[in-house]
């Protein structure tokens, strides 16, 4: 890590642990519950981008704190698919136990289905099962990175179309009208976004697809659309560009949508694991 970001870790009271070269920091001696300052503030987004994703442990704080923290970054989005919390809409509840068996054990990225997908995810432990369940975190500028030339060179200016198919089908699942679908549907059409993407603060390329909401290559015949996605969607497979996360009750992760993709491990079930999201909102992908 450079040196810079310890130096300012110091000046600031925290201590940095890093789980892998490349991607996932622990931040010690932190509060995210207090009024931190601009400066904490500024150093934490600084850490965000470079290291794709922050950890914070035994954050005893309430669901006002968790909220407010989140806003410290940016506008926050209410998700319109997921169960919210009645007081903080802000929060969704990501639930799962004997009854509710876990299904998102598939790398991605957070709601690239929306025109504008988020700046990143704030997720906290609620309760967790004595072993499992862990978050791996893919780096996908590295992912990007390890793609031979020719590939970078057939992906560079190419689109995909992103859709919430999947939280359609979950709507139809559990009985809603074919009304209330189209409506969802019209109301969040597919998105297009560049299957590499620029990140907004330190111009750097990253891929920018996802097994659940990229559908197609905008342009491209079918079969060689599925061919190379399918390519691409296994750069987050690769152990060199992962770090991977063991969750204790009031641990925290913040991690970078525009940069980072992430799997909920599915090995608990029938345990419980019950978590709290909040998510930043962020801008049109370039």
């Amino acid at each position: 890590m450079m040196v810079d970001i310890n130096t300012q870790a110091s000046s600031l009271g925290y201590e940095l642990l890093d789980l892998s070269p490349t991607i996932g920091t622990e931040v010690h001696g932190i509060n995210i519950g207090e009024d931190l300052s601009e400066a904490a503030i500024r150093f934490l987004m600084h850490l965000l981008v470079e290291r794709k994703v922050i950890f914070f442990r035994e954050q005893s704080i309430t669901e006002a704190q968790h909220v407010e923290f989140s806003r410290r970054f940016g506008e926050l989005e209410v998700h319109p698919f997921l169960p919210n919390h009645t007081d903080y809409p802000e929060i969704i509840f990501l639930d799962n136990d004997r009854d509710r068996p876990p299904n998102i054990n598939i790398w991605h990225s957070d709601v690239t289905w929306r025109e504008t997908p988020s700046l990143g995810s704030i997720l906290r432990a609620k309760e967790v099962p004595a072993v499992g369940g862990d978050t791996l975190f893919a780096d996908m500028e590295a992912a990007y990175e390890s793609l031979d030339d020719a590939t970078k060179t057939l992906i560079d200016g190419l689109y995909a179309i992103h859709d919430n198919a999947l939280f359609l089908k979950q709507m139809k699942n559990k009985g809603a009208s074919e009304e209330a679908i189209e409506e969802q549907r019209k109301r969040y059409p597919a998105a297009r976004h560049p299957v590499v993407r620029t990140h907004p603060v330190t111009g750097r390329k990253s891929l920018y697809v996802n097994k659940i909401f990229t559908r197609t290559l905008d342009g491209m015949p079918e079969q060689a659309a599925r061919v190379l996605l399918d390519k691409l969607y296994l750069t987050a497979w690769v152990p060199d560009h992962q770090c991977r996360f063991r969750w204790a009750k009031d641990s925290f992760a913040f991690w970078d949508n525009r940069a980072a993709q992430h799997y909920a491990a599915a090995d608990y079930w029938p345990q419980a694991r019950k978590m709290e999201r909040v998510t930043v909102t962020g801008d049109r992908p370039f």
